[in-house]
């Protein structure tokens, strides 16, 4: 039987999308797959996918014909096309348009949009899920939006974030010093300064923490479009509130932290929820979306939007040294739980082979 060969696609959208593609690449070609990765080049420069072992060709993420042409060429002898996320499920679904080779989507996250741009998401949702012959959602909602959307083959593919080295940098001491954070509690949130990811919420509930003795720390990791609103809030409010920018050494701030804190309207398989949940960090998170299959009882799960929930619950926790201990006991047995990326490559693998099969591969297999 000849060599399986593979194209994965990429349209430059999230972090963990990216990571997890390069995650798959390596463990596919492990296991004696031809891997070829499609993205744009500023993808490459970061992920690096040349060094799982896989090709790699530089597309631009756009879907006028010359992108799709290349994206053509690109996966011209694939036996699977697989794109992750619904971009790039557009523009595979155009690029292989007319061949008999099957598309594979992994639907990673969701997007979020009002009016008329909300109806176009829906259209484009429509377009990507129809056109593949399996759809791989990171969360059970994903796998019901993707059946409501029109999907023939929707299934429950938790990814497995891949897990970052252990923090390199100085000790948990030296980053609450170096924060201010020092005879006091530290608080940390992270992620892109969206509304969606709820920081107006996060404000609302520091605003409550003020009445606490010593005044705990809010440090937030992440940048993005929202960056001046908030700084103006915190500043005019007095509110204890950090805004750190993106870090290189966000795993090291995470760990040093007493409570991690997630607000967001909507998560699939949150990477910031898996690491404190690895950390044995305590996370107090909102209710919504693949969170709460994500963290089951290992984390402390309030309505999104309720500044006053999302107080009290940090509050408490901050107060009670021992439910701390066990929350954070409690994540890592959760952890331990998840599947390895190694699980991943062979659920991934066990659909190639599912579609590729009947087809006999190709001429000649």
């Amino acid at each position: 039987m000849s060599q399986l060969r593979t194209v994965q696609v990429l349209g430059g959208g999230s972090t963990g999308s990216s990571a997890h593609a390069g995650s798959l690449a390596a463990g596919l070609v492990a296991r004696g797959v031809r891997v070829t990765v499609c993205a744009p080049a500023a993808l490459d420069r970061t992920h690096d996918f040349s060094a799982t072992g896989a090709d790699f060709t530089p597309v631009p993420r756009r879907s006028d014909p010359a992108a799709v042409a290349s994206l053509r060429a690109a996966c011209s002898g694939a036996d699977v096309v697989h794109a992750h996320g619904l971009h790039a499920a557009v523009r595979a679904a155009l690029a292989i348009g007319g061949r008999r080779v099957p598309l594979v989507v992994t639907w990673h996250t969701r997007a979020h949009a009002e009016g008329a741009r909300r109806r176009l998401l829906h259209l484009l949702e429509r377009r990507a899920v129809r056109a593949a012959a399996v759809v791989l959602a990171t969360s059970s909602d994903l796998v019901d939006r993707a059946r409501a959307r029109g999907a023939r083959d929707a299934r429950l593919a938790p990814v497995a974030a891949p897990r970052p080295p252990l923090p390199a940098g100085p000790p948990a001491d030296k980053v609450r010093a170096e924060l201010g954070a020092v005879g006091r509690s530290l608080i940390v949130a992270a992620g892109s300064l969206v509304p969606h990811h709820g920081y107006d919420t996060l404000l609302d509930a520091a605003a409550s923490w003020r009445l606490l003795d010593p005044v705990p720390l809010v440090a937030v990791v992440g940048e993005g479009r929202e960056r001046a609103v908030l700084r103006r809030r915190i500043t005019a409010e007095g509110l204890p509130v950090e805004l750190l920018g993106d870090r290189s050494d966000a795993a090291a701030l995470l760990a040093a932290a007493d409570v991690a804190v997630l607000p967001s309207r909507w998560e699939s398989r949150s990477t910031m929820a898996q690491q404190a949940l690895r950390a044995g960090v305590p996370l107090v998170a909102t209710a919504v979306g693949g969170t709460p299959e994500l963290v089951g009882d290992a984390a402390v799960l309030v309505p999104y939007a309720d500044a006053e929930a999302l107080a009290v619950a940090v509050a408490r926790l901050l107060g009670d040294p021992a439910e701390r201990e066990l929350l954070a006991a409690d994540g890592l047995r959760q952890a331990a739980s998840w599947p390895t990326e190694d699980d991943t490559v062979a659920q991934v693998l066990c659909v190639y082979d599912e579609l590729v099969q009947p087809l006999g591969r190709r001429e000649g297999r």
